[in-house]
């Protein structure tokens, strides 16, 4: 490895060193640090971003205590541009015919998609799903679009990943809800898989599960 001596513009030799837990950087002619192993790389185990604690609303600091179950809206397909979005605020009610509500982003590409076709999936994720919520929710890159990689499933209501129970719901009615939207809808297919796996859970900015 060569890089240029800052004070020299010239090329400066560079070479690593490991000696009793440390790694030792040295350059000819610079005096460098010693680095300790544990300082090498950094990997924040939540958002690095994320707001504090002490710094959220009490009622931010409420909703996060309350473990909410991570689900994959999916709308769109065909002459529709296929969209998805990371939900956790929802509910199923028992009924007949059975019932969905769900808080979604109004600006949302799948917002958009939903009220142009009037019905949505909706996909209960599972333990190990964390990178899919993520992509969905924007919190990752998503090379090519995000429905580029995984083996999708294409249904009258939206792409669904193959192999995971999802429901088929048609659109009654939405309204502002705090500031999001309340999307109400009529479950009109259910498809189940077994074997059931654990669901992903996010609980105080983290997700888990039971």
């Amino acid at each position: 490895m060569q890089r240029l001596d800052p004070l020299l513009a010239q090329p400066a030799r560079v070479q690593h060193e490991r000696a009793g837990g440390e790694v030792r950087i040295r350059q000819e002619g610079l005096h460098t640090p010693v680095i300790p192993d544990n300082e090498l790389v950094s990997i924040h185990a939540t958002d690095p971003f994320a707001t504090p604690d002490d710094q959220r609303s009490p009622l931010r600091r409420l909703r996060g205590r309350l473990p909410a179950p991570v689900t994959l809206w999916t709308a769109g397909g065909g002459d529709t541009r296929p969209a998805g979005l990371t939900v956790s605020s929802m509910l199923v009610a028992d009924g007949d015919p059975g019932r969905v509500a769900g808080l979604v982003d109004d600006e949302s590409d799948l917002w958009t998609a939903l009220e142009t076709t009037g019905r949505f999936a909706v996909v209960p994720l599972a333990e190990g799903d964390n990178q899919l919520a993520e992509r969905f929710a924007g919190l990752m890159p998503a090379p090519g679009g995000l429905f580029a990689t995984g083996d999708w499933a294409h249904t009258p209501f939206g792409p669904v990943p193959r192999g995971y129970p999802w429901a088929g719901c048609r659109l009654d009615r939405a309204a502002a809800f705090g500031w999001s939207l309340l999307v109400e809808a009529t479950v009109e297919v259910v498809e189940p898989a077994e074997p059931a796996a654990k669901p992903l859970l996010h609980h105080r900015g983290r997700y888990t599960s039971i």
